[in-house]
């Protein structure tokens, strides 16, 4: 083309080559402005309340349902074991309700008061740790069996691996 025909020409003159090229110069101006006029500051970044979800009561804890389905366990296996066989020995346990387990240790049998008791002493290892407790299972009649008392023993210390009073 001549150069007195380049002054009339109507083309239009391409100072980007595509559209999505063009796009993408207009988006990163546009964040770039905005960070520009305000700014964004974690100083002024504030927690949203607005944002509300569900909460656990305490009554409700996971682990009191878990007790009491592992202590009729531990109550059934006192109730059905052999005193006599067994004679200091451990007698294993396990929940698959709770995936919780341990062994029986010291279960000595006595007639007090005309009633057959059990006494005993069991871990117990479950998610929230390991933990040693003393119990007494006494016959209530017809063959069933009731977990008289069942708490923690007096020398074990919560979370700690010592005070459980079984060697690893």
């Amino acid at each position: 083309m001549s150069r007195f025909a380049q002054a009339f020409d109507t083309r239009p003159v391409r100072l980007f080559g595509s559209a999505s090229l063009k796009a993408m110069l207009l988006a990163g101006l546009l964040a770039l402005g905005g960070c520009g006029a305000g700014g964004f500051s974690l100083a002024k970044a504030d927690v949203d309340r607005s944002v509300v979800t569900s909460a656990v009561s305490p009554a409700a804890a996971p682990g009191d349902a878990g007790l009491a389905a592992d202590q009729a366990t531990i109550r059934n296996a006192v109730s059905s074991a052999d005193v006599e066989t067994l004679a200091g020995k451990e007698l294993a346990w396990a929940n698959p309700e709770t995936g919780s387990r341990g062994a029986i240790v010291k279960l000595a049998e006595d007639k007090a008061g005309g009633r057959l008791c059990r006494r005993f002493t069991t871990t117990r290892e479950s998610f929230d740790g390991v933990a040693l407790f003393v119990g007494e299972a006494c016959m209530a009649g017809y063959g069933a069996w009731r977990l008289e008392s069942f708490s923690a023993a007096p020398d074990s210390a919560a979370g700690s691996p010592s005070g459980t009073g079984i060697s690893s």
